[in-house]
């Protein structure tokens, strides 16, 4: 019975998972091929890349971004996995598909005599969609994959990586557009998809914890066991002032489940004390995983908290 129970909850991530990488692919697809492609606004990675040879040749954007993609999934096959190549490949070939539909039949060109705007607009609907798939296991491919790979062992912003490495994509398009407006128009897609995309993956990965002082501790800790599935920690503690011998409740819980620990407070004790703060970090089972530097050599096994 628990096995079908985890299945089930496992089918219903990876479905999830999948309809949340097509959001976020069409909200990219969107802000590349109607606000930045048609108003020769470069983005960065290889939709920037492949936005210059469209513009330097005449090759149709969906076919040089997924031949570049395909060479750097070879490389996240062995560093990042199948589980998270398979829907890389998958957004990638979503991404394909949408821009390519958008391009051919629709050919929409917003903003024309407002450049500035469909910058602004477009990175925006960029960024988000980045974000949305790396928050789901998934990516746009190109520079996201190197992104990740480098957030898989460093705990560096996924945003700072991606702007780190498209600034050599923006500046080259200059050699092709001859115009250094539109290449400032593209720093300026590259620092609001940057700022997006950790807007987004921070909100999808922030945390809050709970200190909770209630007689009625015990049946608070095993709702919240068994409802949003987060551990509890028993702190023994004593009023200061009346001395009085008392249990409280330490929960680390993501911050969307902040709604169902307070309901099940207020049913169990309306009358509980309790106080709620924003972490930057937790690490440990459940959570993220430590990224620390280690030696050659040295033991890289994840050490993990104890709930």
């Amino acid at each position: 019975m628990t096995k079908t129970i985890l299945n089930r909850a496992t089918l219903g991530r990876e479905v999830r998972d999948y309809v949340m990488i097509t959001i976020a692919m069409l909200s990219y697809a969107i802000g590349w091929g109607i606000f930045l492609l048609p108003n020769n606004i470069t983005t960065g990675g290889v939709a920037g890349v492949s936005s210059i040879l469209f513009w330097a040749t005449g090759i149709p954007v969906q076919v040089s971004y997924s031949v570049i993609n395909g060479a750097l999934l070879l490389v996240a096959l062995r560093v990042l996995g199948w589980k998270f190549c398979v829907k890389t490949v998958y957004g990638v070939t979503m991404l394909t598909v949408s821009i390519s539909v958008i391009t051919s039949n629709y050919g929409a060109h917003l903003l024309s005599d407002q450049p500035f705007m469909a910058a602004i607009i477009g990175s925006v609907f960029c960024g988000c969609g980045v974000g949305l798939g790396l928050s789901n296991n998934g990516s746009t491919g190109g520079t996201d994959i190197v992104a990740a790979i480098i957030n898989k062992y460093r705990d560096v912003s996924l945003g700072r990586v991606i702007m780190i490495c498209d600034v050599l994509v923006i500046s080259c398009s200059y050699f092709v557009l001859k115009d250094w407006e539109k290449v400032i128009y593209g720093y300026v897609v590259l620092y609001v998809t940057a700022f997006c995309i950790d807007q987004v993956v921070d909100s999808a990965r922030r945390s809050v914890q709970f200190f909770i002082i209630s007689d009625k501790y015990r049946e608070i800790g095993e709702r919240i066991n068994r409802e949003p599935h987060r551990g509890c920690t028993v702190i023994n503690a004593q009023g200061f002032y009346s001395g009085k011998e008392t249990k409280m409740l330490f929960v680390l819980a993501k911050r969307r489940q902040s709604d169902v620990i307070f309901r099940i407070i207020n049913e169990v004790d309306p009358s509980a004390f309790v106080s709620q703060s924003a972490v930057i970090g937790v690490y440990g089972e459940g959570f993220d995983h430590f990224k620390v530097r280690t030696k050659k050599g040295q033991d890289t096994t994840d050490k993990t908290t104890i709930n």
